[in-house]
């Protein structure tokens, strides 16, 4: 149950990056959580400080979609029982398209990927991340098709 709870905490955070929810992506977070962007260009600081900084990063790109994959679990053993604490490493793949018209409205503007590192923690009112490291391999800005001739 444990593992199912964790899982589905990884997957509300992408979809409250996804959906500029910053309440809920406030809420994810234990209250001392934090959250470093850096290797992607941003910041590394407390989750409210994190959540201001996405939401006026990723606010340009009306279309975003999170994918993350590969999730793979660490959970801590304490004394042959479940800890409270765990590490999730999951892959991530992430299209974003910006406003505006294009003859391929489709088509995203930005991808990027890479792996997140979690570290998450049990608390009162369930799992909750208490740190997240992006660790982005590459990124891929949209490259309009050649004319033809």
């Amino acid at each position: 149950m444990d593992r199912l709870a964790i899982d589905a905490l990884i997957t509300d955070y992408a979809i409250t990056v996804d959906d500029g929810d910053w309440a809920a992506y406030r809420s994810l977070f234990s209250p001392d959580g934090r959250a470093d962007y850096r290797s992607a260009g941003g910041v590394e600081g407390a989750a409210d400080e994190v959540a201001e900084w996405l939401a006026g990063t990723v606010g340009r790109f009306p279309m975003r979609q999170h994918l993350i994959a590969n999730r793979r679990f660490h959970l801590e053993i304490v004394d042959g029982d479940l800890g409270d604490t765990a590490q999730v490493q999951a892959d991530y793949l992430n299209p974003m398209r910006m406003g505006g018209a294009r003859e391929d409205d489709s088509a995203p503007d930005f991808e990027c990927g890479g792996r997140y590192a979690f570290s998450v923690l049990r608390t009162g009112i369930g799992w909750r991340i208490s740190r997240v490291v992006v660790h982005e391999k590459w990124r891929r800005p949209y490259q309009a098709a050649p004319a033809a001739d």
